[in-house]
């Protein structure tokens, strides 16, 4: 890859040198994650396809849409509309996260106890290794967190073309009036940036064209609750990890394609993993690629993941948009009220995000809940010891794990993994692997 596409990344600005080092370990990490996986459904494939032309194919596709007159628009949340994007005949694509990078030049311009997601962004854009970040036109960040929305007055500094969104803080009716107001704001900006006015047919096609997506991942999602799983937890997170910057009609293809191969497997009552297999179920902060540690050590202690609450999951793909209305204030509308439910630990109070777990764990059957938190990520490291409280007296084991990017942890992660296990009652040869 590194020879093909050397060109298009020195266009980009990009440090080759610390880019081929990250696509080395990129690679590495995936081969020894995913790769070494056993009985992995044949659809898999394609999305091994995405992950090695990751920075590469991809990229060239997004250039190659610019040239046509294509604008990206770069976001880091899933309350960033994508339909008003597609509407504009604009793509969207997530932005890089989910590893340590650069962190000497991050905290030059931010306190060390910054949440790791943060840096981790701050990191691939300072240290030049993000090609997704260099070929936005518009880079979209949302005031969720006070993180966040301390860090973009930084950024804005970094980057020429940073759009910020506020967001409300309460499920409120005045809440919902500022999520309608910012929506708008931002369509307007994204036809400032396209040139293209957003009709009612326009935003329809863009509306259909997400929820097809959506659907497709809710289909993969009802699947896994067959026992024994028909796919691992890895390979069903890489998938909603690639539903953020693929192109979304291929994605779509690709995410029914392989659906169709697992609804064969549950016919034949064949998993990758024996039937009764410990089923978790894991909440809290969104992992981005190539963030797998928790899920590669919780799947290697004998355990299965059957579901995600999280942004790169279930909370940012479960609901669908209305577009059932005619008039372009309908579908706008339509738009709010998806978004608004939404029930993101920037919220206060948050009961939805409770009883979405709840439900979660009832509809997946699941066996415990392991809360994730990245490190200095207050909204949900603040929910976490509630959440735990409460499932747990709900009858519902829960194991609270907040960690970072790094792998030093690793070791102490597995050993309190393995320990929940076997205080849900999990046998010892589960745990050990030896099935």
């Amino acid at each position: 890859m590194t020879t093909e596409y050397e060109q298009m990344w020195k266009g980009l600005g990009l440090d080759l040198a610390a880019h081929d080092e990250l696509l080395q370990v990129l690679g590495k990490g995936y081969q020894d994650i995913f790769l070494s996986q056993s009985d992995r459904p044949k659809g898999m494939d394609y999305f091994n396809f995405v992950m090695s032309e990751v920075h590469g194919l991809r990229v060239k596709e997004l250039l190659d849409g610019k040239r046509e007159g294509h604008k990206v628009v770069g976001s880091f949340c899933v309350f960033v509309p994508e339909e008003i994007v597609r509407a504009a005949d604009a793509t969207m694509v997530g932005l890089c996260t989910g590893a340590e990078f650069a962190t000497e030049e991050v905290e030059k311009v931010l306190p060390r106890n910054t949440c790791a997601l943060i840096k981790s962004a701050f990191g691939f854009k300072l240290g030049k290794v993000c090609p997704y970040i260099e070929s936005a036109d518009m880079i979209v960040g949302e005031n969720t967190c006070d993180g966040k929305k301390k860090s973009y007055e930084v950024l804005d500094t970094l980057v020429p073309n940073l759009y910020v969104m506020d967001l409300p803080q309460k499920k409120s009716n005045e809440g919902r009036a500022l999520l309608r107001a910012e929506y708008q704001k931002f369509k307007k900006a994204v036809e400032e940036l396209t040139g293209v006015t957003i009709d009612a047919p326009r935003l329809k096609k863009g509306i259909e064209i997400v929820n097809n997506k959506r659907k497709a991942i809710q289909r993969l999602s009802e699947l896994r609750k067959a026992d024994p799983a028909p796919i691992s937890g890895l390979d069903a997170l890489l998938i909603n990890q690639v539903f953020f910057y693929d192109d979304p009609i291929r994605f779509t293809d690709s995410v029914n394609k392989i659906c169709d191969e697992l609804e064969e497997r549950v016919r034949e009552g064949k998993g990758v993993f024996p039937k009764g297999r410990p089923r978790m179920l894991v909440s809290g902060c969104p992992m981005a690629v190539p963030n797998w540690k928790l899920p590669w050590i919780i799947e290697t202690s004998g355990a299965v993941i059957v579901g995600e609450e999280s942004c790169v999951g279930e909370r940012g793909t479960r609901n669908q948009t209305d577009v059932s209305g005619s008039t372009l204030d309908e579908l706008m509308e339509a738009i709010v009220d998806r978004y608004f439910k939404i029930d993101c630990a920037i919220f206060t109070p948050n009961p939805d995000r409770l009883e979405h777990i709840r439900q979660m764990s009832r509809d997946y059957r699941a066996d415990g809940v392991i809360h994730y938190g990245l490190q200095f990520c207050q909204p949900y490291q603040i929910e976490s010891l509630p959440v735990e409280r409460s499932l747990e007296k709900s009858g519902i084991p829960t194991l609270r794990v907040d960690t970072d990017y790094s792998m030093e942890d690793v070791e102490q992660i597995k050993t309190r993994v393995e320990a929940f296990l076997e205080r849900i009652g999990i046998p010892a040869c589960s745990v050990c692997r030896c099935s």
